[in-house]
């Protein structure tokens, strides 16, 4: 698909796993109480999944209780920028052979707060997007 003279490509699943890979801040959103809720996450990308670490808590328990989420990351320049959403399950890493698994992706907590428990996204679908920024059809920029 491409609109507007390329203005927008979809990305292929390789595309869109590269693009993600470049960036460690991404927005996980799932359901606290039956309402939607999102929270920005340091994360890696390990085995074409999503790797984050959290304390106990909101994340933790959601993520537990209704492990269908989302995930999104994104980046931009002067140019244009891109946009990849993962749709999957999450799972806390329990065993040792997970965490140590877990551990080679060297995520470390951005805060000195301690971040015991990795969650695994595992996705059911990615979709990427990359955007050519510039003015609309028609209009001269300003």
């Amino acid at each position: 698909m491409s609109v507007n003279d390329d203005a927008v490509t979809v990305l292929s699943a390789s595309e869109s796993w590269e693009l993600l890979a470049s960036v460690s801040l991404g927005r996980l959103v799932t359901s606290v109480d039956g309402r939607p809720k999102i929270f920005p996450v340091n994360f890696a990308v390990q085995n074409r999944t999503v790797l984050f670490r959290t304390a106990e808590g909101t994340k933790l328990v959601s993520t537990a209780m209704n492990n269908q989420v989302l995930f999104e990351a994104d980046d931009h320049d002067a140019a244009g920028g891109w946009s990849v959403i993962v749709e999957g399950t999450t799972r806390s890493l329990r065993t040792d052979e997970e965490r140590e698994e877990a551990d080679r992706a060297h995520l470390l907590p951005w805060v000195a707060t301690d971040k015991p428990h990795y969650v695994r996204v595992k996705p059911t679908a990615i979709t990427g997007r990359r955007f050519r920024f510039g003015p609309e059809p028609g209009q001269e920029p300003g």
